[in-house]
């Protein structure tokens, strides 16, 4: 995809799910043809949570994000999907 596809998204607080082990939680600056660029990212090791993905998202939604990483390049080819926090729902 082109950045022209995520334009929507530029400027969103948004959840990158990748096909490692982290998730990326912030603000998506821009998308270069290699990598989206995040600001204020929570940075999220997938297992170093006794809370599952969804339960840790969730949680973010509810209390917010709380960033350990000003900036974040997230290689592209790694991104299985993005979404706004704010269109997660909760249960």
């Amino acid at each position: 995809m082109d950045s022209a596809g995520w334009t929507a998204l530029v400027g969103q607080i948004v959840v990158v799910d990748t096909d490692s082990r982290f998730v990326y939680l912030g603000r998506l600056d821009r998308v270069e043809p290699d990598f989206l660029v995040m600001k204020d990212v929570d940075v999220h090791d997938r297992r170093e949570s006794p809370s599952t993905k969804e339960q840790y998202i969730m949680d973010t939604k509810k209390f917010g994000v709380k960033p350990n990483r000003k900036e974040v390049s997230v290689r592209v080819t790694m991104v299985v999907s993005v979404s706004k926090l704010d269109d997660i729902v909760g249960f």
